[in-house]
């Protein structure tokens, strides 16, 4: 059987990327057979597509995110007509993702959709819906309370940014959300933002401390944005740390962990447990509301994923970008 796939490939020219047609011969080992319907464009996409670096072996099929139905499975957890999710593992890295009609996959990396969700829904939600969940689950663990005080999500109009946001105001929490398009405020608003922060004021060499303003944030920036959030959050604040769109550095210093008591939790959606993937996707299916999800997200087809590329690098694409692998 015949399927297409964007392959990212190198020769003595560089990387390229292109749709291809495949054989089903050419699918990689697994115990299960996915007929994908849906992938995302993230931002590790984005630089595998654009030849930055993550892509870790050739040919491979990019896509960190993957949405369809068991076509065929040697596992007795899947049967054929199961509906399924995967993020992580891996896959658009160092094994072939989701920018394909099929995939061959690991039985451990694959979730069962909740009856709730649908597979586009569950697509558009993807890695940076769930890492977002992740995110505010965490918080939750952490003992913030809506009744805290403030909870600033930075890179507010991307796709961790705007999923967090909706479920954090659902939650009843107050949302402040960083943005550098002021034009995205009406659309922060509607997802449930309160008040909106300039990231300049963010993203420049800040000091140890700064007055307290927020009881916890969702951040996934990283690099001077992160430490100075570090620096401006009230005593025994939590602040998660989900991403690196302004850099892998953290140039901050200890002042706000031991004067203030802030903690810092790390967020990993690669390689976070079945339990924890489990406990996020149950509560999205609960909790994370449809319209707002429509609301931000674009369809492309296959073909179109590729000039995107230069645009979620450049951080001009806003919210959610699903990917109907079979257009």
């Amino acid at each position: 059987m015949s399927f297409r796939a964007i392959r990212v490939t190198e020769d003595e020219q560089g990387r390229h990327a292109a749709v291809e047609t495949l054989e089903d011969e050419r699918l990689p080992p697994g115990e299960v057979t996915v007929d994908v319907a849906y992938s995302t464009v993230n931002y590790k996409d984005g630089l595998a597509l654009a030849g930055k670096g993550i892509v870790r072996t050739f040919p491979l099929t990019p896509g960190i995110d993957l949405a369809g139905t068991v076509a065929d499975s040697a596992d007795p957890r899947f049967a054929p007509g199961d509906r399924v999710v995967l993020n992580g593992f891996g896959r658009g890295e160092s094994k072939d993702g989701g920018f394909a009609e099929r995939a061959r996959v690991g039985a451990d990396e694959l979730v069962p959709l909740p009856d709730a969700l649908s597979t586009r829904q569950a697509a558009a939600i993807g890695t940076a819906g769930y890492t977002a969940m992740l995110s505010v689950l965490a918080l939750e663990d952490a003992g913030v309370a809506p009744g805290d005080g403030d909870v600033l999500v930075t890179g507010a109009a991307g796709g961790v940014g705007s999923v967090a946001i909706s479920l954090l105001a659902a939650r009843g929490y107050r949302v402040i959300a960083s943005t550098g398009r002021p034009e995205h405020g009406d659309y922060l608003r509607e997802l449930g933002a309160a008040d909106l922060v300039d990231r300049a004021t963010l993203s420049a060499p800040g000091k140890p401390l700064a007055s307290e303003r927020w009881a916890a944030a969702v951040d996934s920036v990283g690099s001077h944005t992160l430490a100075n959030v570090l620096a401006a959050t009230r005593y025994g604040g939590t602040v998660t740390a989900c991403g690196l769109a302004q850099g892998l550095d953290l140039p901050g210093s200890v002042a706000p962990f031991i004067l203030r008591g802030v903690r810092l939790q790390g967020i990993d959606s690669v390689y976070a447990p079945m339990e924890s993937r489990r406990r996020a996707w149950t509560a999205l299916a609960a909790e994370l509301d449809p319209a707002h999800l429509d609301s931000i997200t674009e369809t492309v087809a296959l073909a179109d994923v590729i000039p995107l590329a230069p645009r979620i690098l450049a951080g001009r694409v806003r919210g959610r970008t699903l990917v109907d692998v079979r257009a």
